[in-house]
């Protein structure tokens, strides 16, 4: 495998083949033609206009995430419509002639990896995430799905802006003097009038993003062995005592989980809200994407410490 080796990886999302349609877009295809989406809920970034970087056309062998070998006679260039990532349609995937399938598996005898290579088409295997080191999977996976594309020499210039996106933000941060580095992302919804919030937590990638920027997590209850992701009400939140609290802003109006937050007197009482260090991110940013979304995230970051 020709994969180069890196520090850092990119992300496993459930969106991995759209990530091969940005991937192989940039330099191959009339930018002004696409349709804007990228891999991980970014609009295709305007210097893909004037990208120089080459793509292969060279067979290509590769190793999954599940150790699998895959073997390409050129780089998959077909990338299609075949339903949502929740519910993709076999029908379309069959009569699609596909080059290559990249497909979310949660172990290598994975039924759903049998049932796509009935198809007779080459699939790729991803892990969604690795707690261990979320950044590393996901540049990881960034770079092994743009080797499947031809467009490893594009991601390695992706990957350069992102570490020196890290290396910027973090001089900012420590910059800004914060009262405490202790933080919190989080995000929530409204089920039956009831908050329900998910603190991101050790092995979640924005955590690990905002550790790479001098903060230290401070969400220390159980979180799910894949994802990093907690569970709790808005009560459980204020164990986090003066922690910096980052979350997801939404769009929703009245309905959304952020208006019931900033009603909630208990809330409304937590230190880091009432000294002005609780945040919404501007919605939209995807937070379990692949490089641009995890730059996105990164500058929000700055942003709301900066008070830019």
């Amino acid at each position: 495998m020709s994969t180069p080796v890196r520090p850092r990886r990119a992300a496993a999302t459930a969106a991995t083949a759209l990530a091969a349609l940005a991937l192989a877009a940039c330099g191959t295809t009339d930018v002004a033609e696409e349709s804007g989406a990228a891999s991980d809920g970014s609009a295709i970034s305007e210097d893909c206009a004037a990208d120089t970087t080459e793509t292969s056309t060279e067979a290509v062998t590769l190793t999954d995430d599940y150790g699998r070998t895959v073997e390409l006679d050129q780089p998959a260039e077909r990338v299609t419509d075949v339903g949502t990532r929740q519910e993709p349609s076999m029908d379309a995937l069959a009569g699609a002639d596909l080059d290559l399938i990249i497909v979310e598996a949660t172990a290598e005898d994975d039924p759903v990896i049998a049932q796509l290579e009935g198809l007779g088409v080459p699939v790729l295997a991803t892990q969604g995430a690795d707690t261990s080191d979320p950044v590393t999977h996901m540049t990881d996976l960034f770079s092994l799905i743009a080797e499947a594309t031809g467009r490893t020499e594009r991601a390695e210039v992706v990957l350069d802006e992102f570490e020196t996106t890290i290396a910027e933000a973090k001089q900012q941060v420590a910059d800004a003097d914060l009262p405490t580095t202790d933080f919190v992302y989080l995000d929530g919804w409204v089920d039956g009038g009831n908050v329900s919030i998910r603190p991101f937590g050790e092995g979640a990638l924005f955590t690990a993003l905002g550790e790479e920027l001098g903060l230290t997590n401070a969400w220390t209850e159980e979180v799910d062995p894949v994802y990093g992701l907690g569970q709790t009400d808005i009560e459980g939140l204020t164990t986090v005592g003066d922690a910096n609290l980052f979350y997801t802003g939404t769009e929703d109006g009245e309905d959304s989980y952020v208006t019931q937050l900033e009603s909630n007197e208990l809330w409304t009482s937590m230190p880091a809200v009432e000294e002005g260090r609780a945040h919404a991110f501007p919605s939209g940013i995807w937070t379990f994407g692949g490089p641009r979304s995890s730059e996105q995230a990164i500058e929000a970051y700055v942003d709301v410490i900066s008070g830019s």
